[in-house]
């Protein structure tokens, strides 16, 4: 007779954004398309909500950016894998009229999260570069700050994802890439967003959800056309080619493994903010 089986493990909350890196990234997981791997219950939600979760401990598996680690590691670790980390990705700061950076002491800017990486990337240039600082910092939805800055509601937006290949059709200038700043300063790739899982699962989930992550990075890679549709249908009406150019940016080498040049950076962004007084300082990540 077949041996008895335990009950079946209950389905993981996962949650990450509805862009397409993250949509491209997790299709073949969230679909159960990778044999052994844990089955999952998907939520959609902007940065700003999924660090949320995890700083009051709501969810399994999510996305969250790197800035709010301090906050969450007790609860979470940080995985190897599936995360947003590159070069020439950085966040933008976008105005109306073309200008220099001095031009934002005291203005108003709208960020999409104070415990954002891009935020945080943004208070080291702007430390450099905006003497005397900004004035109000506003949090709007990623998707919701071009049109502010278009419309005058602020004067400034600091905007990620996919506003780097459309704030042109807003009518919109860039004052300064962040990206461009972290890289030239420090010489690390960028670490944007980052995958935490719920430290109590037990060390040998959190390997199956690693091998799981990855595994879907690999489909991915192998058939990109199995997540066209699932990409496009979240991608808040993005065109094909816009989707395209934003996986090729998000979507690289770092996502499939953070390697010791994604540990060092991510080590480096938060012993910066730490020593700038910006987050509770952190022991070594691995």
């Amino acid at each position: 007779m077949p041996e008895p089986t335990g009950p079946a493990e209950p389905p993981l909350a996962l949650a990450y954004s509805p862009c397409p890196n993250d949509t491209f990234v997790f299709h073949a997981w969230a679909h159960g398309l990778l044999p052994g791997a844990p089955a999952v219950d998907v939520t959609f939600a902007d940065i700003d909500v999924t660090n949320g979760l995890a700083e009051r401990g709501e969810g399994d598996v999510l996305k969250v950016s790197y800035a709010v680690l301090p906050w969450v590691l007790g609860e979470y670790a940080l995985l190897p894998c599936g995360g947003a980390l590159g070069r020439g990705c950085g966040p933008l700061v976008l105005t109306r009229e073309p200008g220099e950076p001095a031009e934002l002491a005291g203005r108003t800017i709208a960020v999409p999260s104070e415990r954002s990486t891009a935020y945080l990337l943004f208070r080291f240039w702007a430390e450099a570069m905006v003497p005397g600082g900004v004035g109000e910092v506003r949090v709007l939805p990623f998707h919701e700050i071009m049109p502010a800055v278009r419309d005058g509601r602020v004067d400034a937006g600091l905007v990620i994802h996919e506003a780097r290949f459309t704030y042109q059709r807003f009518g919109l200038h860039r004052l300064a890439d962040m990206g461009e700043f972290w890289e030239g300063t420090t010489g690390h790739p960028i670490p944007l967003g980052a995958i935490i899982a719920r430290r109590s699962l037990g060390e040998e989930r959190l390997a199956r959800i690693t091998e799981a992550i990855r595994a879907s990075v690999r489909y991915a890679w192998a058939d990109p056309a199995a997540s066209r549709e699932y990409v496009l249908a979240h991608a808040q009406e993005m065109e094909p080619a816009v989707a395209d150019a934003h996986i090729g940016l998000y979507v690289n080498e770092f996502t499939a493994d953070l390697g010791e040049a994604g540990y060092a950076a991510a080590g480096e962004l938060l012993d910066r903010a730490a020593a700038q007084g910006l987050v509770p300082k952190v022991g070594r990540l691995d």
